[in-house]
């Protein structure tokens, strides 16, 4: 997935979104921090959330089953896989991926996990913390294999 793909799809489901929590749209515009006009014009198709405002949607509506339809359960990381896609981070541990994570590889105490869900993969150290993640495996091989 793209920030361009989310984008879209949040776009596609921002009305839903809005009557999903009970607002209206003046109340969901100051809420993202967009004029009023803005909203309307994205929720009839003429305009388009930008990826700020696609961030900050689907981080306050977390808990939106609309967005969990469309994303999955925990849609989070995937977006932090978007955000943090060009940028090299140190991350704090993980739980290890029992539930939501398989092993594709394992290699010099590293492992590359792909999300049951969301599809994108992720290589943690043999202290399961994140060093870095995409939607592109070769991308995370090619990680792998600088360090």
């Amino acid at each position: 997935m793209t920030r361009a793909e989310l984008t879209d799809i949040v776009n596609d489901r921002l009305k839903l979104i809005r009557t999903e929590y009970g607002l209206t749209q003046d109340k969901m515009a100051v809420i993202l921090g967009i004029s009023k006009k803005t909203l309307v014009e994205s929720e009839k198709g003429r305009r388009k959330l930008g990826w700020t405002e696609t961030v900050a949607l689907v981080s306050i509506f977390c808990k939106s089953s609309v967005l969990s339809d469309a994303l999955g359960e925990d849609y989070s990381e995937m977006v932090s896989a978007l955000a943090l896609s060009d940028v090299e981070v140190k991350y704090p541990s993980t739980m290890g991926g029992k539930i939501w994570w398989k092993v594709i590889k394992e290699e010099r105490g590293y492992k590359i996990q792909q999300n049951i869900v969301s599809s994108h993969y992720r290589l943690l150290d043999d202290h399961d913390r994140r060093l870095f993640f995409s939607f592109h495996l070769n991308e995370v091989e090619e990680y792998l294999s600088k360090i």
